[in-house]
């Protein structure tokens, strides 16, 4: 098993960016399959799912970022 505490701070951290641009995804997590395997990879952060309107604020904010 894996230590927690490294995936669910990371989970926050994007959490708490994605707000500041007005951003939630609701199935942002630590994605259970890969966090219970017994392979020495690290979990995943599953973004999950969104809508279309989530989707273009996303981009809107990782471009704004690259400039």
């Amino acid at each position: 098993m894996h230590d927690t505490t490294d995936a669910d701070d990371c989970v926050e951290q994007l959490r708490s960016a994605l707000a500041a641009h007005g951003i939630t995804l609701p199935s942002l997590g630590v994605d259970l399959p890969t966090f219970a395997a017994r392979c020495p990879t690290r979990p995943l952060i599953a973004l999950g799912n969104c809508n279309v309107t989530t989707a273009r604020a996303l981009v809107a904010a990782l471009r704004k970022g690259a400039v």
